[in-house]
């Protein structure tokens, strides 16, 4: 099972205790944190060391951004430290980030703010650019909750109770999906019947293609397809190639074909699907026939979901 992939992001020396901390509560929930100093990191021989640091964190799921009183390496390429620049870069990024200031730094933040444009050597930071980092950070419009900390033990209390909210919150909406797939499908419905029962009182009985193409697209086929598949959008299926061209497009491919079902298969990464449609319900001219759902059998549309074992691995 893949798991939640954790960027710690800090000044190496003057945390690397709190990042130790920090990366064996991650484990022990079962998370997968990322440290550079781990190997964590797989680095090139193309760009510079911290470039790829830079492109892990479009593969991670949450960043946290420890900031103290060191400004750390300055990167190569603005003039920000790394740690800052990670930081700007999973919120550009639109990744969910969790931000500590330890609080002595934190609390000297009002007195830069007072005197940004007066020389002065401030105590509890080596470099006036971690004030000016913080003011840019505090001015973003979102994703900018910053929390002080003292000991190694105020973060990981925090961040227990951030993840019990995501994932209460992670509840409350699949819940809420349920009822409005519901509510949508009550709604496809409705509007099913409205369209035939105004097709009908026209007495328009020429346009017999209109009328299959209405019901086509409420054939229990199409139902269990966009189920299986997670398709929001129309479709209706007249006949067997509608179906491939439909599973191509999803980049399923056809495999072994046997007696009794045309099988499509699609393999991603470590996930494979594997998607069976019964020949029973297609005519000789491979026609797709109209079956009532009364009518339906589940043995007629088969779906299989696999993932390796190995899905977790960083690489």
């Amino acid at each position: 099972m893949a798991k939640p992939r954790i960027f710690i992001s800090s000044t190496f020396y003057d945390l690397k205790y709190i990042r130790t901390e920090i990366d064996q509560f991650l484990e022990s929930l079962g998370y997968q944190p990322i440290r550079n100093e781990e190997g964590d990191i797989p680095y090139g021989k193309d760009d510079a060391l911290e470039e790829y640091c830079y492109k892990e964190i479009q593969n991670i799921d949450i960043l946290i951004s420890i900031i103290g009183g060191r400004f750390g390496t300055e990167s190569k390429s603005k003039d920000l430290s790394i740690s800052n620049l990670e930081l700007k870069i999973a919120l550009q990024e639109n990744k969910q980030v969790y931000i500590f200031i330890e609080k002595n730094v934190l609390a000297e933040f009002e007195t830069f703010l007072l005197n940004k444009e007066q020389p002065i050597k401030y105590k509890h930071v080596d470099d006036v650019r971690i004030y000016q980092f913080i003011e840019e950070i505090k001015s973003l419009p979102n994703n900018n909750n910053i929390k002080g900390f003292e000991t190694n033990s105020d973060i990981i209390f925090y961040l227990k109770e951030q993840f019990a909210g995501l994932f209460q919150r992670f509840l409350q909406n699949q819940s809420r999906i349920k009822e409005i797939s519901l509510i949508n499908k009550l709604d496809s419905t409705s509007k099913t019947l409205n369209q035939l029962v105004n097709f009908l009182s026209q007495e328009n009985k020429e346009n017999t293609e209109e009328v299959n193409r209405i019901l086509m697209i409420n054939h229990p086929l199409v139902e269990e397809i966009k189920e299986y598949l997670r398709i929001d959008y129309l479709f209706y299926i007249q006949e067997l190639l509608d179906v491939e061209n439909l599973l191509k497009a999803r980049s399923f491919n056809g495999i072994n074909s046997d007696a009794k079902y045309w099988n499509f298969e699609h393999i991603r990464r470590n996930k494979k699907q594997k998607l069976s449609i019964s020949r029973e319900i297609f005519d000789d001219d491979m026609k797709l026939k109209f079956y009532k759902k009364t009518d339906w059998k589940k043995s007629f549309v088969k779906f299989i979901e696999e993932e390796d074992e190995d899905d977790d691995l960083p690489f």
